[in-house]
């Protein structure tokens, strides 16, 4: 079945501002915490920010390599947690994914990120970190790292919104209708991104499933179908899906297809999903593609309304 999407932005201005958001002149950290990236990446990463009105600064270990990771895991988490404690740094853009990130968790702690609620700016496995801020409460970004707004050199819609999200200048995204969607009204708390990260935190206390009242989005990019399925059969069978107040369903790309008899991704969730009895949003621009991949403030109370016409998202 051929897809499409559709989506449009409304801005609002929040009342009052978070000490989390952004000021101009204010300091973002750059930080690698997952696979080992490049300097024309953080470079161009930082070319985008200080055009935007930021000064960046680079972590001491952000263009190491390990086997493959942007150092070893002592080195990336000695990054964070200086760029969390530095008080002149008040938020951190990871410049990439990939792998490493979950690494971290073993050495930090719901108290660390509480003491010190910086809004972390990635997406991909850098899901481990936003999970474990919106464990701890913390408000983070779900959206573009130093690799897409370099590309686009901040000048696309999808980097226009990470732009004004990062002060607080929150959106109303409107988005178009899908066969499968289910329609309903829920507020929740938002969480989840890459769907196979989450699921390898299942149990530790940086499960994002464990918050009651979540609305929960999902993506994921390159897992076949099956383990997809195990994926959702996993929070069934732990009896969370009580927790979910609705779901989000974004972007599935370059996955297997095994012999399960489902046309595609979506209607394999389905399956599952449709027996929830909740509010579901699918095809909603979220996940690897950068230019469908709008901003998400995760540990954010938002409102998701799914209608016959569009389906709404706001905070």
């Amino acid at each position: 079945m051929k897809r499409c999407f559709a989506i449009s932005l409304m801005l609002c201005w929040m009342l009052s501002l978070s000490a989390q958001y952004l000021h101009q002149g204010d300091t973002i950290a750059i930080i690698s915490p997952s696979s080992a990236t490049d300097t024309t990446t953080i470079n161009g990463g930082i070319r985008t920010l200080e055009k935007w009105g930021y000064h960046c600064v680079v972590a001491p270990n952000a263009l190491n390599e390990y086997h493959g990771f942007a150092g070893t895991i002592d080195e990336r988490f000695s990054d964070l947690l200086w760029a969390l404690r530095e008080p002149s740094v008040k938020a951190i853009m990871c410049s990439r994914g990939g792998d490493g990130a979950a690494h971290l968790l073993a050495r930090l702690s719901l108290d660390t990120l509480r003491a010190y609620p910086k809004m972390i700016i990635g997406f991909s496995d850098v899901t481990a970190l936003l999970c474990a801020q919106a464990r701890a409460g913390v408000k983070g970004i779900h959206g573009s790292m130093c690799h897409a707004i370099n590309t686009y050199e901040g000048n696309d819609t999808v980097s226009q919104a990470l732009r004004r999200m990062l002060t607080g200048d929150l959106p109303v995204y409107r988005v178009a209708p899908h066969p499968l969607n289910i329609e309903g009204k829920a507020q929740g708390t938002i969480v989840g991104g890459n769907m196979s990260v989450f699921n390898d935190l299942a149990g530790s206390d940086f499960d994002p499933l464990m918050i009651d009242g979540i609305i929960l989005f999902i993506e994921d990019t390159g897992e076949g179908m099956s383990k997809v399925d195990r994926m959702l059969h996993n929070i069934e069978v732990r009896g969370l899906q009580s927790h979910i107040r609705a779901v989000i369903v974004g972007q599935f790309n370059k996955y297997k297809h095994p012999d399960m008899g489902f046309e595609d991704m979506y209607a394999m969730l389905n399956e599952y999903l449709q027996h929830w009895h909740i509010p579901v949003c699918y095809n909603f621009p979220v996940g690897h593609a950068h230019l469908k991949n709008f901003p998400l403030l995760t540990g954010a109370k938002a409102t998701l309304e799914v209608e016959s016409n569009e389906v709404v998202l706001h905070y």
